[in-house]
């Protein structure tokens, strides 16, 4: 072991002398911010251009080697201008005192041992990804939504097994930060209740797939095309022109209508028609103006049928079904339908009757009599008896008031 030891440090002193030459180099202030800016440019503009890098695959390379290659290649061309940028500023010294004397060259190999692991965990990624797409084409059963989980449940899978080789590595208790997640994961779990239920219901909706992405979806008060499918929420695009974000925890409890999981959706427009005409005249005129059109399907054939019996007319539902169907297409049959049918009954004298009303009245004996009011004067005046002595019942004097009067008067003579 002394050997590769030596040699360690042998190959530690020549970067170490190496880094400590440059400061040497460019000594002003000036010229040292000068190199710093200019490898800080290039290192940028080859991070910028990583993904066209990956995107050459040359032919003499499998695609995951050349992956690989990139990105361990960018990291080492970003860590060694990292370093430079660190000699310049004669801060070398204190670099590889960190990483060198203190902890022995058995640091450094346990870093170049991290490094390699969390890169290749990196690189791993692609490879799920490109194992997932070649099973997806193997099996049509697997959309974009499964997809999409299945990979994301690899990578993370993936990161935290590099991440717990790491930590042993470093000879770091993995037991007590699993306690310690255990109970973050209980602390989180409680405060956030709803993510999580609209987590769990995202993997749910994985497995029952009860719409794909392009799908016309109708939720609760929301109906659109699905834009795209996370395992937090579903995404919708309304006919107009809205993106609304459904978590799926809402998905999966409120009721759920898939306009165009069968490929086909069938329409029905209401049409009256007047009392005196024929109803079946009228369902035979209906069905052969919504034959002649191109949108409706032959197969299943249209229909008409007696629905109601409505206040002013017999209502006919002219019934039809369309292929592939979308919002566009849906009111584009709609109205040539609406039209053919109206145009046809017209051609045939068949009325489409405007809503009706008959009002009729009759005469109330004696006048309108009110609840809780008295009979009218005449019947008052028609009830009431006649005076005993003939006298005009209107009048306040009496028989009595009469004799006394008389009385008065014989006093008095």
């Amino acid at each position: 072991m002394s050997l590769p030891i030596q040699t360690t440090q042998t190959a530690a002193g020549g970067v170490g002398d190496a880094l400590a030459s440059i400061p040497k180099i460019v000594s002003s202030t000036p010229a040292r911010i000068a190199v710093t800016f200019a490898i800080g440019v290039l290192v940028m503009a080859l991070l910028a251009r990583t993904e066209r890098i990956h995107a050459v695959e040359p032919e003499r390379l499998p695609p995951t080697a050349w992956h690989v290659l990139v990105t361990i290649g960018t990291m080492i061309v970003a860590a060694v201008g990292g370093l430079v940028i660190v000699a310049v500023w004669g801060l070398s010294d204190e670099l590889l005192g960190v990483f060198g004397s203190n902890y022995g060259p058995e640091t450094i190999v346990r870093i170049g041992i991290s490094a390699l692991f969390l890169v290749g965990a990196y690189t791993m990624t692609g490879l799920i990804r490109q194992l997932v797409e070649e099973i997806a084409q193997t099996r049509s059963s697997l959309g974009e939504h499964e997809r999409e989980i299945a990979f994301r449940v690899g990578q993370v899978s993936l990161y935290l097994l590099a991440f717990v080789i790491v930590l042993s590595l470093w000879r770091i208790n993995v037991g007590g930060i699993l306690v310690g997640a255990g109970f973050l994961g209980i602390v989180v779990g409680m405060a956030a209740r709803q993510t999580l239920g609209a987590l769990l219901a995202g993997f749910v909706l994985m497995f029952s797939r009860p719409f794909e992405i392009g799908d016309w979806i109708q939720v609760g008060d929301h109906e659109g095309i699905v834009t795209d499918i996370t395992i937090v929420n579903t995404r919708i695009q309304t006919f107009d022109g809205e993106y609304v974000m459904i978590p799926n925890d809402v998905v999966s409890s409120e009721s759920l209508v898939n306009r165009s999981r069968k490929g086909r959706l069938r329409i029905e427009v209401e049409v009256g028609i007047d009392y005196d005409a024929d109803p079946e005249r009228a369902a035979k005129v209906a069905q052969q103006a919504v034959s002649g059109l191109d949108d409706p399907m032959n197969v299943p054939t249209p229909q008409v049928v007696l629905k109601r019996l409505g206040d002013s007319a017999v209502v006919l539902g002219v019934r039809y079904w369309i292929d592939n169907p979308s919002a566009r297409r849906k009111w584009r049959s709609q109205t040539a339908v609406i039209g053919a049918v109206k145009e046809a009954l017209e051609e045939e004298g068949i009325k489409i009757p405007f809503p009706q009303r008959e009002l009729t009245g009759r005469e109330e004996a004696g006048g309108l009599v009110l609840a809780g009011e008295g009979a009218p004067a005449e019947e008052s005046a028609a009830a009431e008896p006649p005076a005993a002595d003939g006298g005009d019942p209107d009048s306040g004097d009496s028989g009595g008031d009469r004799s006394e009067t008389d009385g008065t008067d014989g006093e008095a003579s």
